[in-house]
């Protein structure tokens, strides 16, 4: 096996018949049910941005997601005018989200996730027409369900995640994606901020590490590997490492930077609200990362960085941006898709060094030097 080094990109687009709503069957707009991952989120930023170019005037992209991500949808006024954020994001919503969902009078309702239960409470709140994917014997309950291949263990798969989402929307009469990403209007009230927050959001030559991954163990790159990337970018550099994270992987993701000069480090594990991740991940002149929701966020605030690959594929999960580099050693059993390894081996992100990343790192450097 040897390392390959991966630029993302979505590929191609899966082609379905195009059936135009009427203009009247939009109502006031239509509802999107996202994703309950932030990554799987910042995937269907595409698909929602060329929806926006179809929908008649005075209609409006309406969001239910997570309450957490609420300040995503929030930072991109352009894209979504009304957003729900759901408690419950597993459950059925409750009696008030129900209703300001309801009060929407939506026309139309995309859901982006494969949930048999979010399609079922979309119809009760009378939204007439509802489009998904074909997943979990739910396609009775859609106006038109959408057939993709299974994914399988141990190959590459396409489409790309984001292709999916785009192949949808652009069966309802949606242009093609012309790359770009939207433009993050993120809130920031130094006087507000922590000393640490502040700092991060300031610094220059600011690394930003993720180690964590809110999926599973098996996709977490090794805490030395990302110690020494760190050493190395304080030392080359002369920089500011941040390590970011949620507050059930803080102890995990703080373990990265142990014993790294305490003047060089910023310790953001699992105390940053989603706002002024997104501000830190804007200012870092670099990220690196596991495949989580941080690559992907990172990514659409234009960041650039590198991440290991493992037990996911890099083909279907890859960020929205060819300012990342990935880098994946295939072996025979990757990608398993496993939240724990089953052999316990790790080999195929063990495979992957420090010296590795490194390298990639201080590639993107030398393309922007020469910019």
């Amino acid at each position: 096996m040897s390392l390959e080094v991966l630029t993302p990109e979505i590929g191609e687009v899966p082609a379905f018949p195009v059936t135009e709503p009427d203009v009247y069957d939009w109502k006031d707009g239509v509802l999107i049910r996202t994703p309950n991952w932030l990554g799987d989120i910042i995937l269907t930023l595409p698909a929602m941005m060329v929806l926006r170019k179809i929908l008649p005037e005075k209609c409006g992209i309406f969001v239910a997601c997570p309450k957490g991500f609420v300040p995503i949808f929030e930072a991109l006024p352009g894209l979504a005018d009304r957003i729900v954020g759901l408690r419950d994001a597993h459950g059925f919503p409750s009696w008030f989200e129900f209703n300001n969902i309801r009060g929407l009078y939506a026309g139309a309702g995309i859901v982006f996730n494969n949930s048999f239960r979010d399609a079922l409470w979309m119809r009760a709140a009378l939204i007439p027409r509802l489009y998904g994917a074909a997943a979990r014997n739910r396609s009775w309950l859609l106006t038109r369900a959408f057939e993709f291949p299974k994914r399988r263990d141990r190959i590459l798969n396409r489409p790309h995640h984001a292709a999916k989402y785009l192949a949808m929307v652009m069966a309802l009469g949606a242009p093609a994606w012309d790359g770009t990403l939207p433009d993050f209007q993120i809130p920031y009230s130094p006087e507000c901020a922590s000393d640490e927050v502040r700092r991060a959001v300031e610094s220059e030559h600011l690394l930003a590490v993720a180690p964590g991954a809110a999926y599973g163990a098996a996709k977490r790159w090794e805490t030395d590997a990302f110690r020494e990337v760190c050493r190395w970018w304080i030392a080359e550099r002369k920089g500011v490492v941040t390590v970011l994270s949620a507050k059930g992987e803080a102890e995990l993701a703080s373990a990265a930077v142990r014993g790294l000069p305490a003047e060089s480090v910023i310790d953001l594990a699992g105390k940053t609200s989603m706002t002024e991740l997104m501000r830190i991940l804007r200012n870092a002149e670099m990220c690196v990362a596991n495949d989580s929701g941080n690559m992907h966020l990172s990514a659409a605030l234009g960041g650039k960085g590198v991440a290991p690959f493992g037990p996911t594929d890099p083909a279907a999960t890859s960020p929205i941006s060819s300012r990342w580099r990935l880098l994946f050693n295939k072996q025979e059993c990757a990608p398993c898709f496993k939240r724990v390894c089953p052999g316990g081996s790790r080999k195929c992100l063990k495979s992957i060094s420090a010296s590795d990343v490194i390298a990639q790192v201080q590639d993107l450097l030398a393309m922007d030097a020469s910019e």
